[in-house]
């Protein structure tokens, strides 16, 4: 999903009323970011507090490389690192995670092995219908059961864009939050709905509604989600309770073309790259009676600000064994305070990017390949940028490419090496560059090895479904990341 895909960021046809009304009793975050410019790292991220370089979510197989979890992937989230549900329990918190899991779909990898007390929703994203002699469709689990799998017992019609997944996503929302509250316990929800990847999907009643095409009515579905839940979350009477966050885990999609991705607003490119299109997020904050409602704040944020933010409000601490490389944002939420941090764009195993202040430095641009941009695979269609989108990955360590994102953000005037403002800015940047640098212990990736083996062929419950398919030989090889 994109930053510019909100009504109160400014999308022409306002067709996100719930989310802008979330917005209006609660707080705004245009400057906020993901992880990564790709789902799993971000998700991951999301879950430990931690860089994708730091918490094994990326690749070494090539360099500057997006990887994430296909079917095929051998890996998937270590057991070396700790998820916000895992401390959660502490408090006696029931955590739940609905939807999309994206972090390896092996046994040892999936949520009910990481802290996650109940699930429903899908290890893989919906991309199918496969061929089951090939690859098979991927299954959805309700907690550590498969009850079907994407196009069999869970349809989605590729060609009209039909799928109740979010209305079912929904209704298992609400219902979760409905029996937590009944039995008085402190919970966390984890609802991460995927109808806005393509091949993107809606249910009846909003298909065909938008002015934006399937794409538009998925995101007023997912809109439409958001206002049932805060509506609950009020008629149960524990909205005062409940801090709750909205975020995407990439910028849209704009490789995917108008119809299947939406809107990045002012900024450059899209998902995969590490330009503001890729990584920075609509994100909105919403507790009534502590959040002052209306407010925006301009504080530089990340998704894995929502890991020590949420421990902070549970009345926990932040492991102290490992770096967290998120902020508790608390002091923000309740003061509008305002609180000095870069933010680091990485792909794969490299730092492509930093923003410091307003300023930020590439170090390296690349969108994506000579190759793949020829094959009509275009990360940043209409957006050419000379010197700056390029289709080989160009080093600007030695002088890097720094943009004011206040005037300019949509990173197209670079500032000129010459200038006085180029050089304070640099210098700001490069003690924040060396700092971290010194600091930095990546974690082994888990992201290398692929094997047709490993994927969903036979999850567990498939004996009772009579879903179960025979493996092929295992034969592992280092998986290939173009992007």
């Amino acid at each position: 999903m994109g930053w510019g895909d909100l009504g109160v960021f400014g999308q022409p046809s306002k067709e996100t009323p719930n989310l802008d009304s979330m917005a209006a009793q609660g707080m705004l975050f245009p400057n906020f970011y993901t992880a990564n410019p790709l789902c799993s790292p971000s998700r991951a991220s999301l879950l430990t507090g931690r860089l994708p370089v730091r918490n094994g979510f990326y690749t070494t197989n090539a360099h500057a490389r997006n990887a994430y979890t296909p079917q095929e992937i051998v890996g998937g989230i270590s057991r070396d690192e700790i998820l916000l549900p895992q401390i959660l329990k502490k408090k006696g918190y029931v955590n739940k995670i609905i939807g999309k899991w994206h972090l390896g779909h092996r046994a040892h990898h999936l949520p009910l092995e990481h802290g996650f007390d109940e699930w429903f929703g899908a290890p893989n994203c919906h991309f199918g219908p496969y061929n089951s002699s090939d690859r098979p469709n991927v299954p959805v689990y309700n907690n550590s059961q498969m009850v079907g799998r994407y196009y069999e017992e869970f349809g989605i019609d590729k060609k009209t864009g039909e799928s109740n997944l979010t209305q079912i996503y929904l209704e298992e929302g609400l219902d979760f939050i409905f029996h937590q509250n009944m039995a008085q316990r402190p919970f966390f929800l984890y609802w991460a709905a995927d109808a806005t990847h393509a091949p993107v999907y809606a249910s009846k009643r909003f298909l065909g509604k938008s002015q934006r095409g399937r794409y538009g009515d998925a995101v007023m579905e997912l809109d439409y989600s958001v206002g049932q839940m805060l509506a609950w979350l009020r008629a149960l009477g524990i909205d005062k309770d409940t801090f709750v966050f909205f975020t995407s885990d990439n910028g849209a999609a704009v490789m995917s073309g108008p119809k299947q991705s939406g809107s990045n607003g002012p900024f450059l490119c899209g998902k995969e790259t590490t330009f503001e299109g890729g990584m920075r997020e609509p994100a909105i904050a919403w507790w009534p009676g502590h959040i002052p409602a209306g407010t925006v704040s301009q504080q530089l944020g990340t998704v894995m600000d929502l890991f020590s933010t949420s421990l902070s409000v549970a009345g926990l601490s932040v492991p102290d064994d490992r770096l967290i490389d998120g902020l508790d944002l608390s002091p923000v939420l309740h003061n509008n305070t305002l609180i000095n941090r870069p933010i680091f764009y990485y792909r794969g195993n490299e730092m492509m990017a930093v923003r410091v202040g307003p300023y930020k430095a590439h170090y390296w641009t690349w969108s994506n390949s000579w190759e793949e941009f020829n094959r009509g695979i275009n990360f940043c269609p209409g957006q050419e940028v000379a010197g700056v989108t390029t289709h080989t990955q160009q080093e600007h360590t030695m002088q890097p490419l720094i943009f004011h994102l206040g005037r300019d953000p949509g990173e197209k005037y670079s500032i000129s090496a010459v200038t006085k403002e180029y050089q304070d800015a640099l210098s700001r940047i490069t003690a924040v560059v060396e700092k971290h640098k010194k600091g930095l212990v990546p974690g082994v990736p888990q992201l290398n090895m692929c094997d047709m083996a490993v994927m969903n062929w036979a999850p567990p419950g498939c004996e009772k479904l009579g879903k179960c398919l025979k493996a092929p030989k295992s034969q592992p090889w280092k998986c290939d990341w173009p992007h």
